[in-house]
């Protein structure tokens, strides 16, 4: 019994550690878009339009969730469009570092309010301990960026209100008591039924001005990997290992896309970046335990 539960839990940490380098990779390949010539309205209209591609079939042929209830509408407009639309925005002025830090590392902080908010869940003395760390580490960010805050402003407001989107997503559905599975098929669906019509008459395009090759990768990672492959990596890995030490490795990500920043896209590297990441990745990792 020991061995097959070392097993699963090894199994986990590698479902988690995926989901983690998925969700980092989210914040380096948004970034790159704006160089290869997509514009935020383009991101949003292949993620959904990939991923309703596959959703679609399943949808049909395997779990037929009701679509077009309020519930739904209310879920997909705040955690499909509006976080869609927000984060890919966002990376137009802040750079990956900045995402690294106010999307995911931020996470946390509005997540424990909106829960206080809506569901009336006090915040224990360890969670306001993990909140004051995480605080610290967006000041160390805070100062590590001063000198681009000219141009990054923009974009850091909206990297903070996509991490309150996505908190509110999140507390709604475990109100609801939605699962992920059921989730992710009908505010995908509805999400690409929504907005795709809008984008194809209303909004403007910078798709013509792209290569192929940037679109089919940022069509496969945002359509295919980050919505559905991820989503169920995550549930793979929540399964083995629990909420409590997935939380733990979830807490990485603003790390490896801190890192990831660096290393790939030759952000400024600076140990005030390197601080912030730490403190928010601690605070993430104290917050997941209470």
């Amino acid at each position: 019994a020991t061995c097959m539960s070392s097993t699963a839990t090894r199994k986990g940490y590698i479902y988690g550690f995926i989901t983690v380098f998925m969700w980092a990779g989210f914040v380096l390949l948004s970034r790159m878009a704006q160089a290869s010539g997509l514009n935020s309205f383009d991101m949003t209209a292949l993620r959904f339009g990939t991923a309703s591609l596959l959703l679609f079939p399943a949808w049909l042929f395997w779990q037929r969730v009701p679509l077009f209830t309020l519930q739904t509408l209310i879920l997909s407009a705040v955690g499909g469009i509006g976080y869609a639309l927000c984060a890919y925005s966002a990376f137009h002025f802040a750079p990956a570092s900045h995402g690294a830090v106010l999307l995911s590392g931020v996470l946390p902080l509005f997540v424990t309010l909106v829960a206080w908010f809506l569901l009336g869940e006090k915040p224990s003395a360890q969670r306001w301990l993990a909140l004051t760390v995480i605080g610290g580490g967006v000041l160390c960010l805070a100062f590590y960026s001063v000198g681009d805050l000219q141009q990054s402003w923009p974009g850091d407001l909206l990297l903070l209100a996509s991490s309150c989107l996505w908190a509110f997503y999140s507390v709604l559905a475990k109100r609801w008591v939605k699962t992920p599975k059921e989730i992710t098929i009908s505010v995908g669906l509805l999400s690409a039924l929504i907005y795709l019509p809008c984008y194809w008459l209303l909004l403007p395009k910078g798709i013509h001005h792209a290569t192929w090759g940037a679109i089919l990768l940022q069509a496969f990672f945002q359509g295919v990997l980050v919505v559905i492959v991820a989503m169920l990596t995550f549930m793979q890995a929540m399964e083995q290992l629990g909420p409590t030490r997935l939380g733990a490795v979830m807490a990485t990500v603003p790390a490896f896309a801190g890192i990831g920043a660096v290393v790939f896209l030759g952000e400024h590297f600076s140990w005030l970046l390197v601080s912030g990441l730490l403190l928010t990745c601690g605070g993430a990792w104290l917050g997941s335990r209470s």
